[in-house]
């Protein structure tokens, strides 16, 4: 059901002791239960309503918030995502609701100094083709650095580094203005552009996350959220 895009792994666990999964147009109510090539694998108008009904959160975090759980006295960013905080030009009509916090995790991450788009859902296949191990969507970065870096090093930024023993995936770098680089990548390792500029003789002062696949971090102030709407996509 993950492989299909029909919902999470724990979303397919849910649906399937509800008896919302057909294999095949018969009820499947047996986790583990294996699925032929060739079977059709349906979730039903319930499951998929459930599924409608989950929501994502667009923030603009702050410096001095963490992507996950609490840390070393610093908070989560997810205790932004209150009704004070909403942007008022959000141009979704979204309804805010208190179960909008239910199962509600950080889909990427960004560290405590960047700041920038930060996404919340509630929606497996979401979190899924943003931070699967398989994601293609492109996250795009402003970083404004201190030192210089010859024709060499950046074509490494684009192509070439490894951290952690593992080849990056080829990146998109380019200079922005004298001091600010933009970076677009399709995966999204531990302090990976601080950690890559650095091996370049770089070092970053700022780091701003301004796109996600489509959806662009905008106008949308520092500290404050927006909903995705049903005609956004990743």
């Amino acid at each position: 059901m993950t492989e299909l895009g029909l919902c999470s792994r724990r979303e397919a666990d849910e649906y399937i002791e509800k008896g919302w999964v057909r294999v095949d147009g018969e009820v499947v109510s047996e986790l583990g239960s294996r699925v032929k090539p060739g079977q059709a694998v349906e979730l039903d108008r319930r499951g998929q309503t459930a599924q409608d009904g989950r929501v994502t959160f667009l923030l603009n975090k702050p410096v001095g918030y963490v992507s996950g759980q609490a840390e070393d006295g610093y908070e989560p960013a997810s205790v932004l995502l209150v009704p004070d905080n909403r942007w008022a030009e959000d141009p979704s009509e979204t309804r805010y609701l208190r179960t909008h916090q239910r199962g509600l995790a950080p889909a990427g991450r960004l560290d405590i100094d960047s700041v920038g788009l930060l996404v919340f859902t509630q929606d497996g296949r979401i979190a899924r083709a943003l931070i699967g191990d398989d994601s293609k969507i492109e996250k795009e970065y402003h970083v404004r650095v201190e030192g210089t870096v010859d024709a060499k090093g950046l074509a490494l930024l684009n192509h070439g580094l490894s951290l952690d023993g593992e080849a990056l995936r080829p990146a998109k770098v380019s200079w922005l203005n004298e001091d600010q680089l933009r970076f677009v990548l399709r995966e999204g390792k531990k302090r990976q552009i601080r950690r890559m500029c650095e091996m370049v003789g770089l070092k970053v002062v700022g780091l701003k996350r301004v796109r996600i696949g489509r959806i662009m971090l905008g106008h949308l102030p520092p500290g404050q959220w927006r909903y995705l709407s049903p005609d956004e996509v990743f």
